[in-house]
């Protein structure tokens, strides 16, 4: 299991006497295989608040399908609030394009090449919302093939098909 920091921020709560400091951690958890969870914790010391914040990454988390164990099937967009983000397939050897928090959802994802874009907010708890709302909208051909009740050939086969008319017709 891989957990990454995300972010840290320091909360006050203002009380009769004045001040109360606490800690806000934002963590995201994932095993480099295809799992991956975030989670945030706040406590009034920095380890406690990232103790908590990893604890609840590893309560929810969710699987990911991968194409070739490198990168996404398909480009996907995601929202939360006003934070939208695309995600895009890429080619080998094109590495994480990503901005800070979706670059640690995707390291600890363990997806190697992937173009993303975080539009509408530079916040990293709605990015990595987003950025998770986008990646529980992939899915496999297989997943597919079998929600449509075909085969994964069936579905990549009018493609190719099509591809081998036109290319008869000229």
């Amino acid at each position: 299991m891989v957990d990454k920091l995300v972010t840290i921020n320091r909360v006050a709560k203002v009380v009769k006497g004045g001040r109360r400091f606490a800690f806000a951690a934002l963590v995201v958890v994932g095993d480099q295989k295809g799992r991956v969870g975030y989670g945030a914790g706040k406590a009034r010391e920095v380890p406690e608040a990232i103790r908590k914040a990893t604890e609840r990454a590893k309560r929810g988390m969710i699987r990911v399908p991968m194409k070739e164990g490198r990168t996404l099937h398909h480009d996907v967009a995601g929202h939360f609030g006003a934070g939208k983000v695309v995600l895009r397939s890429a080619e080998a050897g094109t590495g994480i394009i990503a901005g800070g928090p979706m670059r640690a959802v995707f390291e600890s994802l363990g997806i190697n090449d992937v173009v993303a874009k975080s539009l509408g907010t530079r916040n990293p708890h709605n990015m990595v919302k987003a950025t998770f709302d986008a990646l529980t909208r992939c899915a496999s051909p297989r997943a597919v093939a079998n929600r449509r009740g075909k085969k994964v050939a069936e579905i990549f086969g009018k493609r190719d098909q099509a591809a081998g008319a036109e290319a008869a017709d000229v």
